[in-house]
């Protein structure tokens, strides 16, 4: 099997698939970018988009993994002497990684085992007697095997025992069928571990206490819950299927005659199940539910980190930020259009200190001193107050008011970033600058902060921390992409995502418009010290260049193509710049007459999308959002209350909803929306505006549950 066929039978696609398979593998190995390959190279790949190419390319690497693999279990079996030509053949034609381990199996370096024992007093040929189930005289057989080290009958026959539950063990039959035995029929148990029954911090596992479910059907949170319980030493966990099956199905695979050696087989099968089959085809169905508890948990997160990078941004404004306190005051600061700082200042408008009037004066001073156009308030503590302190100023001209999340705030403002950002400034203004920041461009500001730390997701301390991390390390990339980023006041860390770049290049890049000044047209880009034709074809794209000498460098048309925008536009009578966002004009371009031995069908179509509207931003615009007034902690909630609320969080058994209080309240994924629903996406996303009713609220617990269904 060839990793186009490999690819093409994971991924179930057609056989008219296997050219942009080709094609993509191909361009893969020439280090193109998945950003650049599924928007500049959809006539090569048959117009696949990012997600299938980034399957393509895990699975690549996953069929080189199982060659490697191969490679060292032929060569260790080989070493042995023991690769015989049929299993050479088995391991060669094998594409499952599970399967190859079985054939392995028996010739596994491992610890010296009972069988090993028992072959080293020469009992391997009664194992084999008993075995092949021909005789009726056990006994007398055994007395023939008897030693210095095997001294009876007894000891000869439990022997041969260990041999034969060895080998049943190592039955590839035995094992891929109680392998699928588990998956279809295996029951989680867990059971609150002894002692731990009263401890306050058990108390929110205590859903598994006494719990138990087929694996099959435990939902990934549900699965994720119970390992940490188990991990944190709260409850035991044991997964298992019903003995009596696994053993007779064992027996009618292995005992074929009734007579003497029946009973030492079933023994052994007995031996076999409990001492290695079961715990080790156990632990392996368990691993393999985790890996999917983990697949799933690290989709939900992504897909909450796609919807909060490419949140509606406010745009170029001037914002006065507030990182709102009571005790230490209200840290706020003045930045420009570009997120520079302007100006920083402390006020107390709240207690104990409660100088109110200074405070407005204050406010309103910086309002107009810097021609501040809208104000940003972080949700955290004193968030609600903060925002009322705000909006009883009179201000002399209108200025939006906006309550932005905070989280990941102390973590940007402790960073190595923060402080290259603003040497000269504490982690309290750093930490007011990125909730400003966040209003006007999220996308911009939140690549600089470790995802993990931004607060979305579910048990993402709990999964796969390799997987995880490349995951939204892709989901970042393909926003940045998908938005595109202006050269000129790109931060490093927004630069680092671009397709092609990296860090390294994203410094050089920078230091470079510091040294120059801004960059006026694309091709600047390749004076940049180690940034290459290769890099400049991944990354030129997906740079935006306002004002500059081209029209086209604040657009998504690669540069490779300007010959044939600038040939659509001499065939018009026209300049370029005339030609974009003239639609009468580009209507009249018929695309068939464009296509190059670099540009194809669909590539030229895209031209034309991207003329008519050039470097659109494809988020929509932020809008202001109001609380209730009359909540401002858990304490002024009732149940049946109708209440605004901003989705912050979306699991896979629900989404929470911030409704303007410290405590998030959960809306369960049957309270969404009358009827059923399979997929929380489908009813809400990050961000949305949504209206709540309060179904009960506990405030001992700090839980409010929420419902959608009004």
């Amino acid at each position: 099997m060839t990793s186009i066929q490999f690819i093409q039978n994971q991924l179930q696609l057609p056989a008219t698939a296997v050219k942009g398979i080709e094609a993509t593998l191909q361009l893969l190995s020439e280090d193109c970018t998945i950003p650049f390959i599924a928007r500049y190279r959809k006539d090569k790949t048959g117009n696949l988009d990012e997600v299938v190419i980034e399957s393509i390319a895990k699975l690549n690497k996953q069929f080189a993994e199982i060659l490697k693999r191969k490679e060292s279990v032929l060569n260790s079996i080989e070493e042995q002497g023991q690769l015989s030509p049929d299993l050479k053949t088995k391991i060669e034609n094998s594409f499952d990684l599970q399967e190859i381990e079985d054939l392995y199996l028996p010739y596994k370096k491992k610890k010296k085992t009972k069988a090993d024992v028992a072959r080293e007093n020469g009992l391997e040929p009664l194992a084999k007697i008993i075995m092949s189930q021909n005789t009726d005289d056990v006994e007398y057989l055994a007395s023939k095997y008897l030693n210095k080290n095997v001294v009876n009958e007894d000891e000869a026959l439990q022997g041969a025992r260990d041999i034969i539950a060895e080998w049943i063990n190592e039955n590839i039959y035995v094992r891929k069928n109680l392998r699928r035995m588990f998956q279809r029929k295996a029951s989680i148990t867990t059971k609150v571990a002894k002692g731990k029954e009263n401890e306050e911090n058990a108390q929110k596992f205590s859903q598994y206490f006494d719990w138990s479910e087929p694996i099959s059907k435990a939902p990934s949170h549900r699965l994720l819950a119970m390992l940490r319980a188990e991990a944190e030493g709260y409850i035991k966990f044991n997964v298992a299927i019903e003995k009596e099956e696994a053993l007779e199905f064992i027996e009618e695979a292995i005992i074929k005659r009734n007579n003497d050696t029946t009973h030492h087989l079933e023994l052994a099968i007995k031996d076999s199940y409990k001492r290695l089959l079961e715990p080790a085809i156990s632990n392996e169905v368990l691993q393999e539910a985790k890996l999917k508890a983990d697949s799933k948990a690290i989709d939900v997160f992504s897909e909450n980190l796609r919807q909060l990078l490419l949140a509606p941004p406010l745009g170029e404004k001037r914002v006065l930020a507030i990182d709102p306190g009571f005790r230490t005051g209200c840290k706020i600061v003045c930045l420009d259009e570009q997120g520079d700082l302007l100006y920083n200042e402390t006020i107390y408008p709240h207690a104990p200190q409660n100088e109110t009037a200074m405070a407005m004066k204050k406010v309103k001073s910086m309002v107009n001193a810097y021609n501040i156009e809208a104000i940003s308030i972080g949700n955290g503590t004193a968030s609600r107050e903060t925002e009322f302190f705000i909006k009883k100023i009179a201000f002399e001209k209108p200025v939006q008011v906006f309550v932005v999340s905070e989280a990941g705030a102390s973590v940007y403002s402790a960073s190595k970033i923060a402080r290259e950002e603003f040497p000269n400034y504490d982690v309290t203004v750093r930490g007011s600058v990125s909730i400003g920041r966040r209003l006007c461009d999220p996308l911009a500001e939140l690549v600089k902060i470790d995802p993990k730390s931004i607060g979305v997701g579910q048990y993402q301390h709990d999964v796969d921390q390799t997987k995880l991390k490349e995951e939204l390390d892709n989901t970042v990339m393909r926003c940045v992409n998908s938005v595109g980023i202006n050269i000129n006041t790109a931060s490093k860390a927004l630069l680092s995502y671009v397709s092609g770049i990296g860090e390294k290049m994203a410094e050089n890049i920078v230091k470079f418009r510091s040294e120059n000044g801004p960059f006026e047209d694309r091709n600047q880009l390749k004076k940049v010290p180690r940034l290459g034709d290769k890099a400049f074809q991944q990354a030129a794209a997906f740079i935006r260049i306002k004002d500059g000498k081209n029209p086209l460098d604040n657009s998504a048309v690669h540069p490779e193509s300007y010959k044939v925008v600038e040939k659509m536009a001499k065939d018009l009578g026209i300049q370029v710049g005339e030609l974009i966002a003239n639609k009468p004009k580009i209507a009249q371009i018929k695309p068939e007459n464009y296509v190059n031995d670099t540009v194809g069908i669909l590539g030229v179509k895209d031209i034309l999308k991207e003329l008519e509207k050039p470097g659109l931003d494809p988020r929509k615009a932020a809008k202001v959002f109001e609380f209730d007034p009359n909540v401002k902690s858990i304490t002024d909630l009732r149940s049946g209350m109708i209440l605004p609320g901003i989705v912050n969080n979306i699991t896979a058994f629900g989404c929470f909803v911030d409704v303007g209080i410290k405590e998030s309240g959960l809306v369960h994924i049957s309270q969404l929306k009358a009827g059923f629903v399979s997929d929380v996406n489908e009813v809400v996303k990050m961000h949305q505006h949504v209206q709540v009713k309060v179904v009960e609220v506990d405030e001992v617990r700090k839980r409010i549950q929420l419902t959608m269904v009004l």
